[in-house]
């Protein structure tokens, strides 16, 4: 899959293409839909399937300190859409300068001038362009004049999570900061990842024969409440099954949140400055200040032991 930065990555001999615009974060069940359905119909019309983006997300920019929890970094996002067959990947910088682009020169700049859009493929709430003045109807107003058509699809798909909800980012941030990484999982179709360099800490899990990674998150991560996960920790293109924490350690009065996952029955891991993937699976447990050091290692090892039987029930499925 080719992945562009800028209008100026896009080859110059590049022909027609089949084209869909969103921010995508988490690239959840409902994307799922439209970006296949992009993949599909570019097949049939024997043309490739582009994807376009923006970074940083538009509200960051529009409403400066307002940028979202991210679910899914680029790099991830660019993953996910090479495993529904995308052929390339715009990511598109969005600058003040940009989001004052008028919806009919967004369409002529990079529909048509630059990636031949053949057909465009949107959900039917698609807002584009200065003040998101741009939607379906003038999009498909503007594909008369400049020989594109345009395609919407129904992405609303739900399920049990958030009661019955419509699946959205919005809906997945919102459960991942309550802590309901199962449903979150639901919408996004494979457990919430969190991505960061292993860095060192206070060592207290080593001290206490629970040996944690502790992952400097990237920025802007959508981060699961504090308290005790079932997961893994993926290195190198491992999954190891993990016991994770997230929180300030209470039990030593901390003050900094963490991210720190313990590969479980994994012994001698040197980890330190390697970049790894937490995924979380099931919420265990809240955040807990013990009565003493001996009552939060017989919690640790409960923690481990059940953290164990929630994922060996999940591969066995």
């Amino acid at each position: 899959m080719q992945r562009w930065r800028g209008l100026e990555d896009i080859p110059q001999d590049w022909g027609r293409s089949v084209v869909t615009i969103g921010s995508y974060d988490g690239v959840h069940r409902g994307h799922q839909l439209i970006i296949g359905r992009a993949v599909e119909r570019a097949r049939e019309l024997g043309v490739p399937s582009v994807v376009v983006t923006f970074d940083p997300h538009p509200s960051e920019v529009v409403r400066p300190g307002s940028h979202p929890p991210l679910l899914a970094p680029h790099h991830r996002r660019a993953e996910l859409m090479a495993e529904l067959g995308v052929d390339a990947v715009l990511i598109l910088p969005f600058t003040a300068e940009f989001s004052k682009l008028a919806p009919a020169d967004f369409i002529v700049k990079v529909l048509v001038d630059k990636l031949h859009a053949q057909l465009v493929i949107e959900g039917p709430n698609f807002r584009f362009g200065h003040k998101a003045a741009g939607n379906v109807q003038l999009l498909t107003e503007f594909g008369e004049t400049y020989d594109y058509a345009v395609e919407v699809i129904d992405l609303y798909v739900s399920g049990e999570a958030g009661g019955g909800e419509p699946f959205s980012s919005t809906l997945t941030r919102r459960l991942v900061a309550e802590g309901d990484v199962a449903g979150a999982a639901e919408i996004l179709g494979r457990p919430h990842r969190v991505e960061g360099i292993v860095v060192r800490g206070a060592q207290r899990g080593r001290e206490l024969g629970f040996p944690t990674a502790n992952v400097e998150t990237l920025p802007h991560t959508a981060i699961p409440a504090d308290g005790v996960y079932a997961g893994w920790l993926n290195v190198d293109g491992e999954a190891m099954p993990a016991a994770i924490s997230v929180g300030t350690n209470p039990q030593f009065d901390a003050t900094e949140r963490t991210v720190e996952a313990y590969a479980i029955d994994r012994v001698g891991l040197d980890l330190y400055g390697l970049h790894v993937a937490v995924d979380f699976l099931a919420y265990v447990r809240g955040m807990l200040k013990f009565e003493s050091i001996d009552d939060l290692l017989v919690a640790m090892a409960a923690d481990v032991k059940r953290c164990s039987e929630l994922i060996s029930a999940y591969e066995r499925r």
